[in-house]
């Protein structure tokens, strides 16, 4: 099959990612979008494990204040370099995490950063929920695990999904952030800010 240039620019517009992987991408695939968007994205992810370990010193404070200045969030976002720190990309990426602490109220940015007396008191909670449900032990942990996974994506930033495409979370956001500018960027820490709270 052909692959014309409205296919690879119609997939750079879904990926973000360059003219000539997305090419090749479609050459693979024999131009299904659906396919390449997919292998892209697995390509994305590999990429941004190498560039987990990475230093990062530069980035920059994302703001946002929500319409009535009642509610407002900051988020530091740090990357390897100011160039990077300086891209539209970046920015708009700090602004839209600082959206998401508006609107999601997270409490921890990581799992990790959960306390591990609040994970076992909510096991403790769910436990005592299916106490009378009659279900084997197997069961239950996987239940428990499930509700588990749940909590987690209402109180962690990185697990919550994401307010302007919910079928991704923030953690998937960032992992396609760092694959498109080549960088390591991590989510610091935020402030969130509410008139009387």
């Amino acid at each position: 099959m052909e692959i014309s240039v409205a296919m690879v620019r119609e997939l750079r517009q879904m990926t973000g990612a360059g003219v000539l992987e997305c090419k090749n991408v479609l050459v693979e695939t024999n131009g299904d979008l659906k396919k390449a968007v997919e292998k892209l994205r697995e390509r994305g992810v590999a990429k941004a494990a190498k560039k987990a370990g990475r230093e990062v010193h530069d980035g920059l404070i994302g703001h946002y204040i929500h319409a009535g200045s009642r509610i407002a969030a900051l988020v530091e976002v740090n990357c390897e370099t100011d160039f990077v720190a300086r891209t539209d990309e970046f920015q708009d990426f700090a602004h839209d995490l600082a959206m998401q602490v508006v609107a999601s109220k997270p409490q921890y940015v990581t799992i990790d950063d959960v306390p591990a007396e609040i994970v076992d008191r909510e096991k403790a909670v769910y436990r005592k929920q299916m106490e009378n449900a009659g279900k084997p032990a197997h069961i239950l942990d996987r239940i428990v695990e499930g509700k588990l996974r749940k909590f987690y994506e209402q109180v962690c930033l990185l697990e919550q999904p994401f307010i302007k495409d919910d079928g991704k979370n923030v953690d998937m956001l960032l992992t396609e952030m760092i694959a498109k500018l080549g960088e390591n960027i991590v989510i610091k820490r935020y402030a969130r800010f509410e008139v009387g709270e």
